[in-house]
């Protein structure tokens, strides 16, 4: 992937909004993004910042993957040369990790704003009535196994985990790939977000729960509940 040379940097916005030129808010207050660009040469710029990108990439492909499936190529290319643009203003290089992820996150709420998609609330009954432990210990798909969760499980190939995590509304799908996929804290998704902890752990709650439901009614659908039906 070729990261196109931008000239003019200019602040970025992390959190709620899109990554776009205008003043920044909490990376810059933490300081990590400085106020002004670094008086390095461009070429030392553009050194520094491939390097940061090649240890990244492909960590940053399998996040957007998760996230935003075949659309993730496209959405990477975009948050790199957003990167790019702001390379000379991070204070901390050994922040850039963390800056990078939250541009592609950025990216991926634009890319379904441009899509017109709405944010989708699930009421938490509708959700939490649902067990996947209970429901595969009742249904017994296998019935000659002595550890039916984990053959349930085994049953989904990495295609079939991203058709289940696709399936999520985006509001729940952000939280529970950010904690359950990639290891950030909690207190760490909500900085992210720039959502209150309280927000953030209720809709990690009820991701959770649609995920284990979805990936019952996935199985369902696609043949999984029997031996050996791994594809």
């Amino acid at each position: 992937m070729h990261v196109q040379t931008l000239g003019g940097a200019a602040p970025l916005r992390v959190g709620t909004d899109a990554i776009t030129p205008c003043r920044a808010t909490s990376l810059r207050d933490s300081g990590v993004v400085r106020a002004d660009a670094s008086p390095d040469s461009e070429r030392a710029t553009a050194d520094r910042f491939k390097a940061l990108v090649e240890r990244e990439l492909p960590r940053l492909y399998g996040l957007a993957r998760r996230l935003a499936g075949d659309d993730a190529e496209d959405i990477v290319q975009e948050a790199l040369l957003r990167g790019y643009r702001g390379f000379s203003q991070l204070a901390n290089e050994n922040a850039g990790s963390e800056w990078l992820t939250s541009i592609v996150v950025n990216c991926c709420r634009d890319h379904w704003r441009r899509q017109g998609r709405r944010v989708e609330e699930v009421e938490l009954d509708e959700a939490d009535d649902f067990s996947l432990f209970r429901r595969i210990a009742d249904e017994d798909p296998f019935p000659y196994s002595d550890s039916v969760h984990v053959d349930f499980l085994h049953q989904f190939g990495s295609e079939d985990v991203r058709a289940v995590l696709a399936s999520l509304p985006e509001l729940y799908r952000l939280p529970l790939v950010l904690v359950h996929m990639t290891g950030y804290q909690v207190k760490e998704v909500a900085y992210l977000l720039d959502a209150p902890l309280g927000t953030v752990l209720a809709r990690l709650h009820r991701a959770r729960k649609l995920f284990e439901r979805e990936l019952w009614t996935y199985a369902e659908l696609h043949g999984l509940l029997k031996e050996g039906a791994q594809r």
